[in-house]
């Protein structure tokens, strides 16, 4: 993968110092433990508001994560799309099938250390179903998934139990949706 901002020495350490003063003084904050292996995939839901994406970016500086996250292509119009990708972005056309599941699949296989973040309901409107392509990334490249979350009614956001799929999709799903269950979004209505 190409070097992204948070791999970017001097930018990184002064967008982490910002991220902990922000923290410091923010009335939200940031809980949770991450796995030592930075190798999983970070699902992040309730997915309600365009705020996510900033409390992301704060645990991601100030924990020092490498996060590559996938994205609607129309957050890459052109001339942004270079600045978006380094921002960690992954363009994903959402109107056809592209192999993503298997392009991410083979991602994980190229790296020893790669974590990518998905918002599971793949959009910030209300959805009656998730999406499951993340579920079948981690069975496929045999990795786990950490499940992030923010709670407004907390003024929570961080990161729940590691989650390692079994392969029963359904029974899983169960469970996973179990952990969101009382986890409220920015936007309370699109949760």
């Amino acid at each position: 993968m190409k070097k992204t901002i948070f791999t970017t020495p001097v930018v990184n350490d002064f967008f982490r110092a910002i991220a902990v003063l922000v923290l410091r003084f923010s009335a939200w904050k940031l809980v949770g433990t991450l796995p030592e292996k930075r190798r999983f995939i970070l699902i992040g839901a309730p997915h309600t508001s365009n705020w996510d994406f900033a409390l992301m970016l704060l645990a991601a500086f100030s924990m020092r994560l490498d996060i590559h996250w996938m994205g609607k292509d129309a957050l890459f119009p052109k001339p942004f799309a270079g600045f978006v990708k380094w921002m960690g972005g992954i363009a994903i056309d959402r109107s056809k099938s592209n192999g993503t599941v298997a392009q991410t699949i083979e991602q994980f296989k190229l790296h020893d250390d790669w974590i990518i973040g998905i918002p599971p309901e793949g959009t910030r409107k209300k959805v009656k179903e998730w999406k499951t392509g993340f579920y079948h990334i981690a069975v496929g490249a045999n990795v786990p998934i950490v499940l992030g979350f923010i709670d407004s009614s907390r003024k929570e956001f961080g990161f729940g139990p590691l989650f390692v799929p079994s392969g029963n999709l359904d029974e899983d799903m169960l469970k996973i949706r179990g952990f969101y269950a009382d986890k409220i979004g920015i936007n309370p209505e699109n949760t």
